[in-house]
């Protein structure tokens, strides 16, 4: 029940409709009597500055998360932002302060990265390969240069884009061999789709199918749909698997934390969730 009491978290990005947060968080505030709600709120490009600045007028908001296509922008919207974010050059979360003050900080990595190590893949010293390099593969780039990976390639259309991502990360982590240009999946350890690739019917897959071996860890952030055609592909060929929800529930329990909400595990959320494809 949402009342005058009701605190507000806006879900910002364009467009919703595959949006997933809000059928995990509201069903977890509803069981533990925490009078709060995720509110999707579809924002186009063109009008997201004028409407994050009044949003954070509302007396009644804690703060936001914040989707594709805004984390970018968001950097330059708030006051501060934490050491993570600033490597990965966007923000994902959004937090107001007592004295007004916008903090924004960057979970989609650590998401990803808990994820995958999870289920069992060791990441020191290991070959990745992350095809993205927009706010959601800045953000895994970030989190799996700082989990010890001793070899990364980046890859964007927008080759400044991946070029800019690679100055960042050999700054922060000198002995990080950091490469750019190549999309071939062939010989690495790991391969993550960090495109929007997967999320219409008809998209070319954002790898090479017949050059990822079965021994390669193939990640997902595509959420549309559970099992994407990479993740078949992957799959049929015996490759282990992440899909785009994990990354999900691994990161809410850091945004639950960050907002002030308590925190859970990925299965408690899980066991509460009421997602729908």
């Amino acid at each position: 029940m949402i009342t005058g009491q009701t605190q507000l978290i806006a879900h910002l990005g364009y467009p919703t409709e595959s949006f997933k947060a809000p059928m995990i968080y509201n069903p977890w505030f509803e069981k533990h009597g925490i009078n709060a709600v995720v509110v999707p709120m579809g924002v186009r490009t063109a009008e997201y500055r004028d409407f994050f600045k009044n949003l954070f007028l509302l007396s009644n908001i804690r703060g936001a998360l914040v989707t594709m296509p805004h984390k970018i922008e968001t950097m330059a919207l708030v006051d501060d932002v934490t050491p993570t974010a600033a490597i990965a050059g966007a923000c994902n979360a959004v937090r107001r302060e007592p004295d007004g003050r916008l903090l924004g900080d960057q979970f989609d990595g650590a998401g990803f990265v808990r994820g995958v190590q999870r289920k069992g893949l060791e990441l020191a010293g290991k070959r990745v390969l992350v095809s993205g390099s927009g706010g959601v593969g800045s953000a895994i780039a970030a989190s799996l240069a700082a989990a010890g990976v001793g070899h990364m390639m980046l890859f964007d259309q927008q080759a400044a884009v991946s070029d800019a991502l690679a100055e960042r990360l050999r700054k922060h982590y000198l002995q990080l061999v950091v490469q750019t240009g190549s999309n071939d999946p062939q010989g690495y350890d790991l391969i993550v789709n960090a495109t929007p690739l997967g999320m219409k019917e008809g998209d070319p897959p954002p790898f090479d199918i017949e050059r990822i071996s079965p021994d390669t860890f193939v990640g997902e952030v595509v959420m549309k749909q559970e099992v994407t055609p990479l993740l078949a592909a992957a799959r049929a060929k015996g490759c282990r698997t992440q899909v785009g929800m994990d990354m999900l529930f691994e990161m809410i329990p850091a945004y639950l934390e960050f907002f002030g909400f308590g925190t859970a595990t990925a299965d408690e959320l899980r066991e509460v969730a009421q997602i729908r494809y």
